[in-house]
């Protein structure tokens, strides 16, 4: 029986924060409220521990040592310091970045900025199935090539880019690789070693952490990757990110990662199971379609299109019941159709029908079948009461 609603299924735009995260959070608010940067009384030698902790913490997660995690307010600030970063410090180098048209709009929006600058962008296009071309990728190099900028995984589609493959093109003409793996992190295994990163933006939001607070990897060694700074102040985090250091987030952060490494294997067999029984459920109905890939994306992600349906149409009929999206959180506003959808090559009708479902920890099997019962309920009226469908099944 579901009694909490409306029952949250969007957790690639955030999730809750785990009651453990917030158990661990506590103590830094008022007791040990000291300043990490105060060396010279206890409170902040407490507060400077708690940060080296969770700085082992977040590194254990994904292979990286605890003196290459840099603490941010979060994965648009860990993008944009990569990229302009990279950018401003390699310029004797090149001013040459690759990236693809369906990162977040925090690395997209980065690099129109680094284009007024003068700086030059080449954007790979995506195959249907979300991947990008590996030989397109390995075209677009060029001499004045600094970095490559590939997410890990899509935050609308769930699919995992080849990052191994990827880095082995880097690696072999002697470029930096960056990755945007805030959907990623705690939800798969990522290790920054084996998949050959150099740099990667991390969000605590996206795996039970508290909002506000993320860090970037920065590779020390094989190669050792230098940035300029794009906050300036009292030269905190190695003078990469200036700025008092935000003690309870990086707990909760630090307490995050942990989680998700101790619960990861079997949360992921748990979320699969329940992803696939409500995909499996909606997609036989009539004119459904699966965005993306069906194979190659993270476990608790489905994107559908129910075609002739628009999906503030379909969200409205079961507000009030489940909490759903028709995309990207920082896209929410627009009216426009989802250029993540649109440059798999989906028309406006189909992207403008999409709804993504993203199921996380606290989900239970009761709750996807209510979700079920409730997708289904709805289209079915709203398509019986829809003149363009008609129209439709009569040529």
């Amino acid at each position: 029986m579901v009694t909490n609603l409306p029952i949250y299924l969007d957790h690639n735009s955030t999730t809750p924060c785990d009651p453990r995260v917030v158990e661990a959070m506590l103590p830094f608010f008022n007791s040990a409220f000291g300043n990490a940067a105060s060396r010279s009384h206890a409170f902040g030698w407490q507060a400077e521990e708690a940060v080296k902790c969770a700085r082992e913490q977040v590194a254990k997660l994904i292979g990286a040592e605890p003196g290459e995690i840099v603490f941010t307010s979060g994965a648009t600030e860990s993008d944009n310091l990569a990229l302009k970063g990279v950018f401003e410090m390699y310029a004797g180098k090149g001013n040459h970045i690759i990236t693809c048209n369906i990162e977040h709009k925090a690395v997209l929006d980065s690099c129109k900025h680094i284009e007024k600058l003068g700086g030059e962008v080449s954007y790979l296009n995506v195959k249907e199935n979300g991947l990008i071309d590996l030989a397109e990728l390995e075209a677009a190099i060029r001499p004045q090539t600094i970095l490559i900028s590939i997410m890990y995984a899509n935050n609308e589609i769930g699919t995992i880019m080849p990052m191994k493959e990827i880095s082995a093109i880097a690696r072999k003409h002697d470029v930096l690789l960056f990755s945007d793996a805030a959907q990623a992190v705690g939800k798969i295994p990522v290790d920054v070693n084996a998949d050959g990163i150099d740099l990667l933006a991390i969000s605590a939001h996206k795996m039970y952490g508290p909002k506000g607070v993320g860090a970037l990897y920065v590779r020390r060694k094989n190669p050792r990757v230098r940035l300029t700074a794009q906050i300036d102040g009292g030269g905190h985090e190695k003078g990469m990110r200036s700025g008092t250091l935000n003690v309870p987030g990086i707990v909760g952060l630090g307490k995050a990662c942990e989680l998700c490494l101790m619960e990861m294997e079997e949360e992921t067999v748990r979320l699969g199971s329940l992803r696939d029984k409500l995909e499996n459920a909606l997609l036989q109905m009539d004119d459904t379609h699966l965005n993306g890939s069906k194979g190659n994306r993270l476990p608790h992600t489905t994107n559908i299109s129910f075609k002739h349906l628009e999906s503030e149409a379909l969200m409205m009929g079961f507000s009030k019941e489940l909490a759903v999206s028709s995309g990207s959180a920082c896209m929410s506003a627009t009216p426009e159709p989802s250029y993540v959808l649109k440059a798999l090559g989906l028309d406006d009708e189909l992207a403008h029908s999409s709804l993504r479902f993203g199921i996380g920890r606290f989900n239970t099997e009761e709750e996807i079948d209510y979700a079920i019962e409730q997708v289904t309920k709805t289209v079915s009226r709203l398509r019986e009461t829809n003149p363009l469908r008609e129209m439709h099944k009569n040529g």
